[in-house]
């Protein structure tokens, strides 16, 4: 009994330093990862000694990497795998091999083994997943073309990892041949690959029509929990990573159906674990070795960015990017990963590497995080500066080599008020677009911003096809001069026959002139404000929100039918 009442003030001392730090890391616009590593370094041994055995808590944290490779292994769908192939599997690759191999290299050079000197190389060559997609999303920069490359090359690092976890328990044998652990890592990875595409496609697919079927939520959820935990649990049992059995399992159900269910399911638990996880390498740090050791630290930290971000620029020149563009993706990539405390705990516990030497490099890759925001601004002027000045922007023959890696986006035309709103719910929910406007100022002031938008007329066809209106999944029209939006209709009609053609409307009656010439669906000005006013209206007369946005889809879905009656007075 007094076992269990130990564990449990453990777990509420984790949940209460949660509940105070990450609201206010969150208040400072700071990273919640920075929070959880602050609140583990402060209930830790270190600081206020809070936590007298946190090793149930450890085995409950390790679970957090397993659902965060599960999730990890949900992203990665052979559909979004294909639109962005080059720069996944070309320039991700590079990045992790050669960055891996320059402080692999490093490290032997100072001193330590070979299987150590993998170890360092593994876990420095990583960005952090968790911290550039939440800076991205932050600032609606998922779908421009500097988050788009970052996204795939972290999709390529994120793949490594497994593939480092599969080898580090093999490093750790007796007498090992490094050759033999590589190619044997590398067998199991092509094994368990052919494995995982025979189930997802005979087992779990027929397994999880059944489960819904039974129309419980409950059972849904747990059917999850017991296909993550015992693949994990299996792959463990072969001698494998139980991370990479989720991860492998979150591969086998990224091609169903059912993958966003599954994803939403599992979204809290991930969340909470991976804190706890966070929480428990905060409480690892040795504060005063690090202290003692600041100039070493220091050193590793601007060693860390400058060779991460020369790398990544050397490679975003060879595979054409700008020096500006390559030199930005360097600095958001330029900071250590949360999976090099994956690899450097595994390390620790498989005698791979020296306590002292993972201290050193937990404290690099911690500082880098924290300094990421800061390395991300100043990457954004140094592209503005770099690229901008001797050149303007209105070139618009560069767009076809700017957006060759886009598949299934939206061609905006004109971006202003409008087209900027469109273009904000679209990075809301990760789809990319390609703007296009003929106000040069407003073009450079939203480049400048990191938006994708190119100088040039939208009613032009070469521009249209270099913007990939053949592969887009539809174009928004939102230009405000009449006679220029329906010439892009019927430009497009006569050209990209099948492609949805949304369209901002002046008034009904041009709505019904852009109907005629092709339009798929027509937003009038008048009428959208008018639902608004009425929408604002009626609540504040004191209909409830949920019946309100009812009222609102319901007009919205008959396109604007029943107004277009009130407005004509056919409805008396």
């Amino acid at each position: 009994m007094h076992e269990n009442a130990d564990i449990l003030r453990d777990m509420l001392i984790f949940l209460a330093a949660a509940v105070v730090f990450i609201p206010l890391f969150k208040w400072m616009r700071a990273s919640t990862v920075l929070g959880y590593l602050a609140a583990g370094l402060l209930i830790g041994p270190q600081v206020l000694g809070l936590i007298s055995n946190s090793e149930n808590i450890h085995m409950l944290a390790s679970l957090g990497v397993v659902f965060l490779l599960f999730t990890l292994g949900l992203e990665l769908s052979f559909e979004r795998l294909r639109a962005i192939r080059s720069y996944v599997f070309g320039l991700g690759t590079l990045q992790v091999t050669i960055t891996g191999a320059l402080f692999g290299l490093m490290a032997f050079w100072g001193g330590v083994s070979a299987t150590t000197s993998i170890v360092v190389g593994g876990a420095l060559a990583f960005s952090s997943t968790a911290f550039v997609m939440q800076l991205l999303q932050e600032r609606n920069e998922q779908t421009t073309r500097a988050g788009r490359i970052s996204f795939s090359i972290l999709l390529l690092q994120d793949m490594a990892v497994v593939f480092l976890l599969a080898l580090l328990p093999l490093l750790a044998k007796e007498e090992v041949e490094l050759d033999a652990a590589v190619w044997q890592a590398i067998g199991s990875g092509v094994f368990v690959l052919v494995m995982i595409i025979v189930a997802g496609r005979f087992v779990l697919r027929p397994l999880y029509r059944l489960v819904a079927s039974v129309h419980s939520p409950e059972i849904f959820v747990a059917t999850t929990l017991l296909i993550v935990l015992g693949v994990g649990w299996a792959m463990e049992a072969v001698g494998l990573s139980m991370a990479l059995g989720a991860f492998l399992c979150g591969l086998m159900l990224a091609e169903t159906e059912y993958r966003h269910q599954i994803d939403a399911d599992i979204y809290p638990f991930k969340g909470m674990l991976m804190g706890l996880f966070f929480m428990t390498v905060g409480m690892s740090v040795d504060l005063s070795f690090l202290v003692s050791e600041w100039a070493q630290l220091l050193q590793l930290l601007l060693v860390l960015v400058v060779v991460k971000v020369s790398v990544i620029t050397i490679l975003g020149k060879i595979y054409n990017l700008s020096y500006g563009m390559a030199f930005r993706i360097g600095l958001i990539l330029a900071q250590g990963g949360e999976f090099a405390f994956v690899l450097l705990g595994q390390a620790l516990t498989l005698n791979l590497i020296e306590q002292d030497i993972s201290q050193l490099l937990l404290g690099a890759v911690v500082l880098s995080m924290a300094i990421t925001p800061l390395l991300a601004m100043l990457g954004l002027w140094a592209q503005n500066y770099i690229d901008n000045r001797n050149k303007p922007i209105d070139v618009p023959h560069t767009i076809r080599d700017e957006i060759s890696d886009i598949e299934k986006h939206v061609i905006i035309a004109g971006f202003g008020r409008v087209g900027q709103s469109v273009a904000k719910i679209l990075g809301a929910v990760n789809i990319p677009y390609i703007a296009l406007d003929l106000d040069l100022n407003r073009v450079n002031h939203c480049r400048n911003r990191g938006m994708t938008v190119f100088y040039g007329d939208a009613s032009r066809l070469e521009l249209l096809r270099d913007a990939g209106a053949k592969r887009a999944r539809a174009i928004v029209i939102t230009v405000d001069q009449p006679e220029i939006a329906n010439r892009i209709i019927r430009e497009l009609k006569r050209n990209f026959h099948g492609l949805p053609l949304i369209v901002r409307a002046r008034d009904r009656q041009h709505a019904a002139s852009l109907e005629v010439d092709g339009a798929h669906a027509v937003v009038p000005d008048t009428a959208e404000a008018s639902l608004q006013l009425g929408s604002i209206l009626i609540r504040t007369l004191g209909v409830s929100p949920d019946e309100t946005s009812k009222i609102l889809t319901d007009f919205r879905r008959n396109s604007y039918a029943a107004l277009d009656d009130v407005i004509l007075g056919r409805s008396r």
